[in-house]
């Protein structure tokens, strides 16, 4: 049966999960139900922090080129509990071969916390979808920056400065002409100064108890990275 192209195409991301013990708790990755439309949304009450982040993107007939990013950094202290979550999705729609569509969707999600023993849930998806739409571009591109300390920082003002640069590099990212895959390469490229600022400055933590005396726990920085292209 032919879609109604009046109406939205419905969206699931595909479901899966990863579980592996970090040393500042339980880290688990999954993907989950359907994508949200709520974006740089977040709560932290009494050691238990939830933060929510996605970029959306459709382009069809009427709007045939969209692009749209989400760069947000979320900044806790010590907790017990975390869940992040970061989301990209874009879809093009009902374009021609003759006039094809491009829809881009990027988000970077960065959360710092502290805390030896946190159980953290980060969940990180991204979904590019083509719906009778041949020769469109489409690209969804999700990174999720996760900075653990054993005990609480605050990233420097410099480290700020240089993040809020990254964030209008990506910006422009939507005035270009490359391609996606292009894109993509560049927007990698950003993805590697921030994990870059967000380790100088994770070194600069104070460092936590190890098991023994002459051990101490260390900042870590974990990246997720995942890209969807139609």
């Amino acid at each position: 049966m032919e879609l109604n192209p009046h109406r939205k195409p419905r969206i699931r991301p595909h479901a899966g999960a990863a579980r592996r013990a970090l040393r500042f708790g339980l880290l688990a990755t999954a993907g989950l139900g359907v994508i949200g439309a709520t974006a740089g949304t977040a709560q932290a009450v009494q050691g238990v922090a939830v933060a929510h982040d996605s970029a959306r993107t459709l382009a069809d007939r009427a709007h045939e080129t969209r692009f749209q990013d989400s760069f947000t950094v979320h900044q806790y202290g010590t907790l017990y509990a975390a869940s992040a979550r970061n989301q990209a999705l874009a879809v093009s729609a009902y374009c021609s071969a003759d006039d094809p569509c491009r829809s881009v969707a990027l988000s970077f999600q960065i959360v710092t916390m502290a805390g030896e023993n946190i159980h953290l849930n980060a969940v990180n998806l991204s979904r590019a979808e083509n719906v009778h739409c041949d020769d469109c571009q489409t690209l969804a591109g999700a990174y999720q920056f996760v900075v653990s300390t054993p005990r609480p920082f605050t990233l420097s003002a410099a480290a700020q400065r240089q993040l809020a640069d990254i964030h209008r590099k990506l910006d422009a990212l939507g005035r270009s002409h490359a391609s996606v895959a292009e894109l993509k390469s560049q927007a990698d490229a950003l993805a590697a100064q921030v994990t870059s600022i967000l380790k100088a400055a994770a070194a600069t933590a104070p460092k936590g108890p190890g098991v023994d005396a002459l051990a101490q726990l260390e900042p870590e920085v974990t990246v997720h990275r995942v890209f969807d292209q139609r």
